[in-house]
């Protein structure tokens, strides 16, 4: 019966059917983390750094200039709804 005996779990040899074989299956890791280098743990400079060379060496230089022209806009349409007096932008006439 073993009353003062523990039960020992069972062991099951059980591989998933879609399990790609390299690197651990319970890690969680974002999809990029291998392509940046803003990722790895360093000192707080070393991440602005990383962050700066990320940011200028980016392939593409329209994606940034289509964030500037959203921002531009967006700040537009913020002074508009405020009641901001764009006229001192104009010159005079």
């Amino acid at each position: 019966m073993g009353i003062f005996r523990t039960r020992t779990n069972k062991k099951f040899n059980y591989t998933p059917r879609y399990l790609d074989s390299e690197g651990n299956p319970f890690e969680i890791k974002h999809k990029f983390d291998g392509y940046r280098k803003t990722v790895g743990k360093t000192n707080l400079k070393g991440k602005f750094e990383n962050a700066w060379d990320d940011y200028k060496n980016t392939p593409d230089r329209s994606a940034n200039r289509r964030t500037l022209i959203i921002a531009l806009i967006l700040l537009l349409v913020f002074l508009l709804i405020i009641g901001f007096d764009l006229s001192i932008f104009l010159p005079k006439g």
